[in-house]
């Protein structure tokens, strides 16, 4: 054959691979679009089935090599307790829940059914010789996982992430399928839920069930990396590491390298399990002008050969509190008085519901909140994706990570001091409390950007208070603990919070806590085309125009910086975005119009920030 034909049939195979491939992309547009016909944000026209969230999932150990398994999956739904079905009822786009539009479904499921999923998978040649780990970052509620019709594992928690070696399960095959089994009570249970509800109205919102994070695979080591925990103590110095691996091995080594701009400025060997101490003399602190992030690299090593290796990163700061000249207690950042403003952020978006569109709408609501010139966010009742809180670190800005509320039903009095009555929970509602805020403060443990826990809100579920505020302080006592907003108030943990609406208010003082106003607002101010419901809009007050709210936002910020020099030492507004029936954000639901004049805010909230700091 001549050199000029294998040339052409070179080129003929190329073209033929590239009209494949086409054929494919347009097969998977095909089988899938947005469904329904609610308000979308613009990141909604940017999905691709093929290519849906494809970042790496878990910044704080990341791997070179892995597969995201997002896309087109096949479903069904079934009645409870029957067995997987033998046909599927169409194709979702994983991972958005399917009582959303992007899920391309759209369909409720309920209590009396569960939901399925299947996929067939390959696993590259080049992994041969490792083992694959199956990761989900989270699954709304109770999962059971297949691999070639073997259940092999399951997992309980709609906000945390988990994972299963599958290696077992794949030998003799090309091909494989995955299978996941989903049921979620919503709020007929006793789960962890925030505001799903199963008829949305008000302040509550649509049901959320099953995958809504990304799905991935990757090749590891038998003994190989599950977490890492690193808490920094900026008055030594010190970054304590504490590396965990899937294998209790004596004679593996874990290495810990600290680098700046690629120099690695300290590093420590020990064993898995094992506190380890870098130290850095005069490390630059992260705070919320200059979020100063450290590269970090973690490997184990087996006979002086490393055997796994992943990237993270670190940061120096500190959280705590202290009395003031005036004898007010105060939080501090890094040793020094932060007021700590920030808007309620619901996370939830009209297209994706739990999930945003992509990774950018996701990182969109963070940078707006900083353009605001607020130094925080309370995440309300409902934890994100890893990459949202990268973002926070990348960003400066604090988190406030509520538990999202579940088992609610007890009686609530804001406004008294130790008043209320907490909740009496059954013994397996109390043991999976525990088991998920345990796996929350385990995601987010590493993250500068969350400071403060709340374990509670408004009495949704409160029970044990003080048992539950003790044993939170214990588990992570580099943070503060903020044990229940707005809810019964009991004498723990370092915060009282107050909720009041509209404006703001102090109408309780702990001299011996931080006092906080951890809700005010709900300015309303519904736009014709960016709302969910037609009808049914609510808002704790309502306006008509752009220049009518922000002269109310202002003026409560005025009220609100009064009452810093009173004793308040955080604020926080509800809220970040109208949701669903809500029409009380800062920005409409698909995020298309800001509804406040922002230069004016933003001079309005920097203000009330620096009244601490006069």
């Amino acid at each position: 054959m001549s050199e000029w034909m294998k040339l052409n049939l070179l080129h003929m195979k190329r073209i033929t691979i590239v009209f494949c491939a086409l054929l494919m992309a347009f097969g998977m547009q095909a089988q899938w679009k947005p469904a329904g016909d609610k308000i979308k944000t613009d990141w909604a026209g940017k999905v691709n089935p093929e290519n849906v969230l494809p970042e790496y999932p878990r910044p704080l150990i990341e791997r070179s090599d892995w597969i995201n398994l997002n896309g087109l999956w096949e479903y069904a739904v079934v009645s409870r307790g029957a067995a997987e079905p033998s046909a599927f009822d169409g194709k979702i786009l994983v991972p958005f829940a399917i009582e959303s539009s992007l899920s391309g479904v759209m369909k409720e499921v309920g209590d009396a059914n569960e939901l399925w999923y299947k996929r067939i998978f390959a696993i590259p040649s080049a992994w041969k010789g490792k083992n694959v780990k199956l990761n989900f970052g989270a699954v709304d509620w109770k999962a059971d996982v297949f691999i070639n019709d073997v259940l092999i594992g399951s997992h309980q928690g709609g906000y945390t992430p988990f994972s299963f070696d599958i290696t077992p399960f794949l030998a003799g095959k090309t091909k494989h399928t995955v299978v996941v089994r989903v049921w979620d009570p919503t709020n007929k249970g006793y789960q962890p839920r925030g505001k799903q509800v199963n008829n949305p109205e008000g302040i509550w919102y649509t049901p959320v069930t099953g995958i809504w994070q990304t799905v991935w695979m990757e090749p590891v080591a038998a003994n190989h990396i599950t977490a890492i925990k690193s808490v920094p103590c900026i008055d030594n110095g010190s970054l304590n590491v504490t590396v965990s691996t899937s294998q209790s091995c004596s004679t593996d080594i874990i290495e810990v390298k600290l680098l700046d701009k690629g120099q690695v400025l300290a590093s420590a060997k020990g064993l898995q399990g094992n506190e380890l101490r870098l130290t850095v003399k005069n490390p630059a602190l992260w705070d919320t002008r200059n979020p100063y992030l450290y590269d970090m690299n973690v490997s184990v090593s087996s006979n002086g050969k490393v055997t796994d290796e992943v990237k993270s990163y670190a940061a120096f700061r500190k959280i705590s509190t202290k009395r003031d000249a005036n004898g007010l207690m105060r939080m501090q950042l890094n040793n020094k008085d932060l007021f700590h403003y920030g808007p309620l952020d619901q996370g939830w978006w009209p297209d994706g519901l739990y999930t945003a569109p992509t990774d950018e709408a996701l990182h969109y609501d963070i940078r707006k909140t900083k353009d605001w010139g607020f130094n925080m966010i309370r995440k309300h009742v409902k934890v994100e994706p890893a990459r949202w809180y990268y973002h926070c670190d990348k960003e400066g800005i604090l988190v406030w990570q509520d538990m999202p509320s579940g088992d609610m039903g007890n009686n609530w009095a804001s406004q008294i001091y130790n008043g209320g009555t907490d909740k009496k929970r059954s013994a397996e509602s109390v043991a999976n409390y525990y088991r998920e805020w345990k796996e929350i403060m385990d995601a987010c443990i590493s993250n500068p950007s969350v400071v403060v826990w709340v374990p509670f809100n408004e009495a949704w579920g409160q029970f044990d208070t003080e048992k539950v505020v003790e044993w939170t302080a214990a588990y992570d006592p580099s943070r503060l603990v903020n044990p229940a907003s707005g809810g019964n108030h009991r004498p723990c943990g370092d915060i009282l919070d107050l909720h009041n609406y509209p404006g703001p208010s102090m109408y309780l003082f702990d001299a011996g806590r931080v006092n906080v106003l951890g809700e005010y607002g709900g300015i309303g101010l519904p736009l014709e085309e960016h709302l969910w419901w037609q009808k049914r809009n609510w808002g704790y007050v309502q306006f008509k125009s752009v220049s009518e709210v922000t002269a109310e936002y202002v003026k409560y910020a005025k009220e609100l910086k009064d009452m810093v020099k009173r004793g308040f030492s955080a604020a926080v507004y509800t809220q970040t975005t109208d949701v669903e029936g809500e029409v009380n954000g800062l920005m409409t639901y698909d995020r298309k119009e800001v509804k406040i004049n922002e230069a004016d805010v933003r001079k309005a909230n920097r203000e009330v920030i620096d009244e601490l700091s006069r």
